[in-house]
């Protein structure tokens, strides 16, 4: 079965650990695992849907409203505690709204008639999550509040390139990839700033391909069951700020999916 983990793949240092993870998951299940890197602009869905999938990061909001009638939904292993404390050990995220440092907004009211990027409009954090937080602002304003929406750029790193470019003005980074950027690449995020942040929301987490069987699925949850107290993954949960894996509450996800219908129902049906 094959693994993936581009969502938090930051650089080759933070995908080797991601891949050393994976190693030791197949191992401690005994579940071989093939790394793989599906790397951008390779579309998630079609990896999400792949029938060998056994361990890969997938957003909650496609998981929530997935909709392909010729696939089994991805099933549910772990999701990810990270461990800066602004997540309070919990497996919980949400969205920071950045901007260059030497931006002169200082608060999202700013950001009006501005440039803002985006990744996929099926990204959570890179696009569902600004939308909610945004509308009130859009709504107040006749229903537009940025001057364009610089997108789809694909990935939190294009975010970074478009903001430090100066192709965009503003956008929203995943708060734990955010994190790695800080700890990996920190002359990178010292060029941006935090001006505001989205809801809490559930994290995204690990999943297997629909029709993988009970007995797989149930030795791959226990594996990362194990993962926060594995003496021979202390370098590896240092490098991906992680404390280790929660077991995943599916109904938990169903606030994405209803937050996105209602701010549907609001009239911001898309970010601008």
């Amino acid at each position: 079965m094959i693994a993936n983990a581009r969502m938090y793949a930051l650089n080759d240092a933070v995908a080797g650990a991601w891949k050393q993870l994976f190693e030791w998951i197949g191992r401690h299940a005994g579940v071989p695992l093939d790394v793989i890197s599906h790397a951008a602009p390779a579309p998630l869905a079609r990896l999400w849907g792949r029938g060998d999938l056994g361990c890969a990061v997938m957003c909650g909001y496609p998981w929530a409203t997935w909709d392909d009638a010729t696939t089994l939904r991805p099933v549910p292993l772990a999701a990810p505690i990270p461990s800066p404390p602004r997540f309070g050990a919990m497996p919980r995220y949400w969205s920071d709204i950045v901007v260059r440092a030497d931006s002169r907004a200082s608060s999202e009211r700013d950001l009006a008639g501005a440039r803002f990027a985006f990744t996929v409009e099926d990204s959570q954090s890179g696009y569902q999550a600004p939308r909610a937080f945004f509308s009130d602002h859009a709504l107040a304003a006749g229903g537009r509040f940025f001057g364009s929406a610089i997108g789809p750029v694909v990935t939190p790193r294009r975010v970074v390139d478009c903001l430090l470019s100066g192709a965009a003005d503003a956008g929203p980074l995943d708060a734990w990839w955010h994190e790695m950027l800080r700890r990996h690449e920190p002359s990178i995020a010292a060029r941006l700033r935090i001006i505001a942040r989205t809801a809490t929301t559930p994290m995204p987490f690990l999943v297997a391909s629909g029709t993988v069987a009970q007995d797989v699925k149930r030795r791959l949850i226990d594996a990362f069951d194990a993962v926060a107290t594995a003496q021979e993954l202390a370098d590896v949960r240092a490098t991906l700020l992680l404390l280790g894996f929660a077991r995943v509450d599916p109904a938990g996800y169903s606030e994405l999916a209803e937050r996105a219908r209602e701010v549907d129902r609001l009239g911001y049906t898309r970010l601008q």
